[in-house]
């Protein structure tokens, strides 16, 4: 962590269509002390792009071989200033030399309850497929930060919802994005300002 008063520029990544890209740029737009300065994605054609060229945040596509060289990579967000990074249905998995670059920084959320129904092969509908068919009565999503394992670094925060019997993966998918929106933001924001998870939700 930074000492106290000092401010962050964050850089998220996603792969496909943004929609908690969006949220982070929405909740820090005006906010004094961080602000989304870059959005990544390794998919040219992503909705996430655009999203971001409306919001007015710069936007970078940095496809697998972008990934290759650590000084290219790194040049990227040192051109923008970067202070931590949110993945935010990014499909791949970053590379060590960023782990070293940003230790504490990387944050991912999970939509499920880890440790159960993650690692690699577990994103989106998957996840929420493979929860409904084990019989779990409880979902939600994990908030955690990054290291080098799918899913693995240590936990910050997780929020449930419960699994009815009627539910498909789509039903359970709109009300664990509810819970991704909701506290997504705040746990960052709460983790890299106060170096702790915030006990209730911002108003």
């Amino acid at each position: 962590m930074k000492d106290p008063g000092t401010s962050y520029r964050l850089a998220v990544l996603a792969s496909g269509s943004g929609s908690n890209a969006a949220r982070f740029m929405s909740y820090f737009r005006g906010h004094p002390r961080i602000r989304v300065a870059l959005v990544v994605s390794n998919n040219a054609s992503a909705p996430v792009l655009q999203r971001a060229r409306e919001a007015g945040v710069p936007a970078k596509v940095m496809p697998g071989p972008a990934w290759d060289d650590s000084r290219t990579a790194e040049s990227v967000f040192n051109q923008y200033g970067i202070d931590a990074i949110v993945l935010a249905g990014y499909m791949r998995l970053l590379p060590s030399f960023m782990i070293r670059k940003y230790p504490g920084r990387i944050f991912n959320i999970h939509p499920a309850l880890l440790p159960r129904f993650g690692g690699k092969g577990m994103y989106g509908m998957h996840v929420h497929r493979a929860v409904i068919d084990s019989g779990a009565r409880k979902s939600g999503i994990t908030i955690h930060l990054v290291n080098e394992k799918y899913d693995e670094g240590p936990i910050l925060f997780q929020a449930k919802v419960d699994v009815v019997p009627d539910d498909t993966p789509v039903d359970l998918a709109v009300r664990v994005r509810q819970l991704e929106h909701d506290h997504y933001p705040r746990v960052v924001e709460g983790y890299l300002l106060q170096g702790r998870v915030p006990e209730k939700p911002a108003i």
